[in-house]
């Protein structure tokens, strides 16, 4: 939604009682509210923040301009569980209310430090002329949600970056404090900074290295980097805009990708032994994916289903962007995995045999079986003239689509109506989560997975089987 900066910048204290009911009642009035997964109460939902581990619970913020469906004056809104699957929101918010955040509080993680939460984030500030400067600042968050920010900045926009300088990690590494932040070199190509923090102290850091990953530099900017440990491995999760399409075959407007190395060395900055870029995602909409290692031993990662420079149909309602299930990393033969946690089976309801639906509530999943040599065509949003999202699994070409040219409300065309991956030419397993205008689809127990949004016109709520062989179950969702 393109509003005026006057708007989207006007501080929360200016913005009245009446203003925000108008909002809320908009929000209200929209068919496509998601109903296990987050979405923001108001506003522009974007990035995931601060996933982490603390007192007992898991926490995770989200960026928020709770004003419309834009890009404006962002805070952090703070939501706990204990089970990865139902989020309670609190009244915490990181707001923009100090002048090392004028501007916003930009994306960041979180780590708990003794009995406190550490907030490591990017403050943006901009001058009377609109001239950005990105500060590193941090700020702790106790037991009972109280924030109370640094002092003074913790890491200062580099002489050899521009602008584009955002996204701190922050992780422990062999009993070491280390974090990677995205930026923009003067070159206009896209890096990753590593830092250390001096004698393990996080309002104390030192610059280390440009991160060595083997890029080829042709993105113009990294964003949300991530580097987290599955399976000993590390693995690096970023987001680069402007990436070659010679180096990854990607549709969205920008990509958001992995590797996995064999080791990485914090004194030189060096990921060795790396595998290919690939994507983590294959759908139509998931970007600024945010991981980390959990005490329980297990990888998590959650993602943005939705992309920067997007207008999407829920604007007209004022609210826009949701985040994805979260989901357990693995490496399995090589194979890197991306499984929903195990506890999102507690929402199925009764089981029923795979068939036809004329009618459903679109809140479901589908737990299906391709046979190996098979072809199949099914229709999900499916409406009494035969339009809907046409999902096609071919296991003898080891071929997957998604098209959604004739499902909903159309958007983003420019980038194309249809997504698509390679399979394996074996049988096949699909999980498909679909949350009223969210669509999750993994394949082989998250071998591959395909993240978008449809968002259905009146009637398409159908499921039906187009062509070809599946047997599986089909379980109402109970949120």
């Amino acid at each position: 939604m393109d509003l005026p900066k006057a708007i989207r910048y006007r501080p929360y204290k200016e913005w009245g009682t009446k203003d925000y009911q108008a909002i809320t009642k908009r929000v209200a009035q929209s068919p496509w509210r998601s109903h296990f997964h987050i979405e923001a109460k108001t506003g522009l939902l974007n990035d995931p923040n601060g996933f982490s581990y603390f007192d007992g619970c898991y926490h995770l913020f989200y960026q928020n301009w709770p004003y419309g469906a834009a890009h404006g004056l962002k805070q952090w809104v703070h939501t706990t569980s204990t089970d990865l699957v139902h989020f309670t929101e609190t009244e915490t918010r990181l707001l923009p209310d100090h002048a090392h955040d004028s501007h916003g509080a930009y994306s960041g993680s979180a780590y708990a430090i003794d009995d406190k939460l550490f907030l490591f984030y990017t403050g943006n500030v901009r001058d009377n002329n609109w001239i950005r400067t990105p500060l590193q600042v941090g700020a702790w968050m106790d037991k009972k949600g109280r924030i109370e920010k640094l002092p003074r900045v913790l890491i200062e926009q580099p002489d050899d970056v521009t602008e584009h300088f955002r996204d701190p990690q922050i992780f422990p590494y062999q009993g070491q404090f280390y974090a990677i932040i995205g930026a923009q070199d003067l070159n206009q190509n896209g890096k990753i900074k590593l830092y250390k923090a001096v004698d393990n102290h996080v309002d104390n850091w030192q610059f280390v290295a440009n991160l060595d990953f083997d890029g080829s530099g042709t993105e113009y900017m990294i964003e949300c980097p991530n580097l987290i440990f599955v399976d000993n491995k590390p693995v690096l999760i970023f987001s680069p805009q402007g990436l070659s399409k010679s180096e990854l075959d990607y549709q969205n407007i920008y990509p958001n990708t992995y590797k996995i190395f064999e080791h990485f060395n914090p004194e030189t900055g060096q990921l060795l032994g790396g595998g290919p870029l690939q994507n983590l995602d294959f759908g139509f909409e998931a970007y600024a994916t945010q991981a980390f290692n959990s005490p329980d031993g297990r990888a998590l990662a959650v993602s943005w289903i939705g992309l920067p420079d997007i207008d999407y149909p829920t604007d007209t309602y004022d609210y826009q962007g949701a985040l994805s299930l979260i989901k357990e990393l693995r490496i399995k033969d090589g194979q890197f995995y991306q499984s929903p946690v195990a506890a999102l089976r507690n929402l199925r309801g009764q089981a029923e045999p795979f068939q036809n639906k004329d009618i459903t509530a679109n809140c479901y999943e589908l737990e299906l079986t391709i046979p190996s040599q098979e072809k199949v065509d099914l229709l999900l949003f499916a409406d009494q003239h035969h339009n809907g999202l046409k999902l096609s699994v071919d296991t003898n070409q080891g071929q997957l689509s998604i098209d959604r040219s004739k499902a909903g409300i159309q958007y983003a065309q420019e980038y194309g109506t249809k997504r698509s991956c390679q399979i394996s030419t074996d049988h096949v397993t699909l999980n498909i989560y679909v949350d009223n205008s969210i669509l999750e689809i993994f394949i082989n127990q998250g071998q591959k997975v395909l993240t978008s949004r449809i968002f259905p016109t009146e009637g398409q709520n159908g499921i039906r089987l187009l062509e070809g062989r599946v047997s599986g179950h089909y379980y109402e969702m109970r949120y």
